[in-house]
């Protein structure tokens, strides 16, 4: 049961800019009911909120997943070291990052823990997550909740993510099975499978492709279009490993080589 444990230890879950304390508290609790324990704030609207008397109320027992909760200013540090990620959000978007049901999501998570770290990310509770942080993760998953009322506290759509994951890593087989499922599925497609590579890595490459695709005036930055969000979807699909990301910046570093202006261009 390895394999199990280790998807329970590897998955973080991400509240970007949450507002309400008994929000924190409550999902503290229901990450705590599913097994999971790593919580991660995103610069949180109530200053030591995990003091805040509301979310030790909320947490309701689960207060050492509350207090060691960690606090970070970006969604880049939340998903520093986190090599895939899927955001919950509360609308369809016809950009971005592939579309899923939470169990579907939960589905696929499952097989990516086995790789590494993985982020589960939230919004706001008003605005929910913005375009920049839907396209920082790997995939996206909605709640088809009721149309005619498809209101989700926050904290519920935490305790529906947690238990669509905890139900899909039960369900694995115990470590030498899947040990056994990983060879099969890549025997015959040349060498296994490298390390994936982490959010940062995977942010840094999209920087160094976007000034080479620049400088190429492939892409031109007062009127971009969809391009990078067109890529970024493009690349999510594959699971990026490292070498693979590697390669890309090495492609891009090349470009700004061969396009960088001569002395004898300048003069």
């Amino acid at each position: 049961m390895a394999d199990l444990r280790g998807g329970f230890t590897s998955t973080r879950f991400v509240l970007v800019e949450p507002s309400h304390p008994g929000n924190v508290g409550a999902a503290a609790r229901a990450l705590k009911t599913m097994g999971f324990s790593r919580l991660v704030l995103v610069s949180p609207r109530v200053p030591h909120v995990q003091s805040d008397p509301e979310a030790i109320a909320m947490a309701s027992g689960a207060d050492d997943v509350l207090a060691s909760a960690h606090i970070v200013p970006t969604l880049a540090d939340a998903l520093s070291g986190a090599h895939w990620s899927i955001a919950l959000t509360a609308r369809l978007r016809e950009y971005g990052p592939p579309q899923w049901t939470p169990r579907a999501a939960a589905s696929i998570a499952r097989g990516q823990a086995v790789h590494g770290e993985i982020a589960l990310v939230f919004g706001n509770e008003r605005t929910g997550l913005s375009n920049e942080d839907v396209e920082r993760c790997s995939a996206l998953a909605h709640i088809p909740a009721n149309p005619a009322y498809s209101s989700l506290n926050l904290a519920q759509a935490v305790q529906v993510l947690a238990y669509e994951l905890r139900t899909a890593y039960l369900a694995a087989e115990d470590a030498a099975a899947l040990a056994r499922a990983v060879a099969q599925a890549t025997a015959g497609h040349g060498e296994p499978a490298g390390p994936r590579a982490a959010s940062d890595e995977i942010e840094s490459m999209f920087s160094h492709l976007q000034s080479a695709l620049v400088a190429l005036d492939f892409l031109d930055p007062d009127n971009p279009k969809k391009l990078m969000s067109r890529l970024r979807r493009l690349f999510a699909r594959s699971g990026l490993e490292r070498e693979e990301v590697n390669i890309v910046r090495g492609i891009a570093k090349h470009i700004l080589l061969k396009t960088k202006p001569t002395d004898h261009d300048a003069s």
